[in-house]
């Protein structure tokens, strides 16, 4: 029996990965580095900045020692341009008041940091519904490591197989899959509305 609705937020509940890589392209742009479009797609989307900025020093694309900077900057770019890409969305207004009228727990696990996520949610008018939002600030490991979502079972209270986690990134997809829960895989934001859900409505 399904207890729990697990949410991956980026790509799944507001389109904002083209957010993140703006912001991240505009912070790069300050050293004449730049991560192309299908790169992002295959290889970055879904993963942490920081992560993101390891990737690109190892291949020797970025000096060392910026990663912190970058990921300050980068995070400022993003906040500017939240209300762009997180608006209100009612297909998720009101899939996620159904899915709470239902009895269901709700949580959001994102690898954006815990105050960027909070302002993503808030902007799309979806804090509110949810029972625990964990971003990958307040884990050891991010996705495609399980750990996230683990932690949010054990706080939800519920075991895995009684959790579906919806996810659309393969780094967030592989976290899903080796957390032990029921996984709905998307292609993004369009294909999340009540009819994913019929099974157990």
């Amino acid at each position: 029996m399904i207890k729990a609705v697990l949410f991956d937020l980026d790509g799944v509940l507001v389109d904002m990965p083209e957010g993140h890589y703006e912001a991240l392209n505009k912070a790069l742009s300050l050293f004449g580095a730049k991560i192309e479009r299908e790169e992002h797609g295959s290889i970055f989307n879904g993963l942490p900045t920081r992560a993101k900025i390891e990737k690109m020093e190892q291949t020797g694309r970025l000096p060392s020692g910026l990663k912190e900077f970058i990921n300050r900057v980068k995070q400022k770019y993003t906040k500017e341009i939240i209300p762009k890409y997180c608006v209100p969305d009612y297909s998720k207004i009101i899939l996620l008041r159904q899915l709470k009228n239902k009895g269901f727990k709700l949580a959001c696990c994102s690898n954006s940091i815990k105050e960027t996520l909070h302002i993503m949610l808030k902007s799309a008018q979806l804090y509110d519904y949810f029972d625990l939002i964990i971003g990958n600030d307040e884990v050891v490991n991010h996705k495609p490591h399980p750990e996230m979502y683990l932690t949010a079972f054990e706080r939800l209270q519920v075991n895995p197989q009684e959790c579906i986690i919806i996810e659309d990134a393969p780094h967030g997809i592989e976290a899903a899959k080796r957390s032990g829960a029921n996984v709905y895989e998307v292609r993004g934001v369009n294909d999340v509305n009540l009819s994913l859900f019929k099974d157990i409505m």
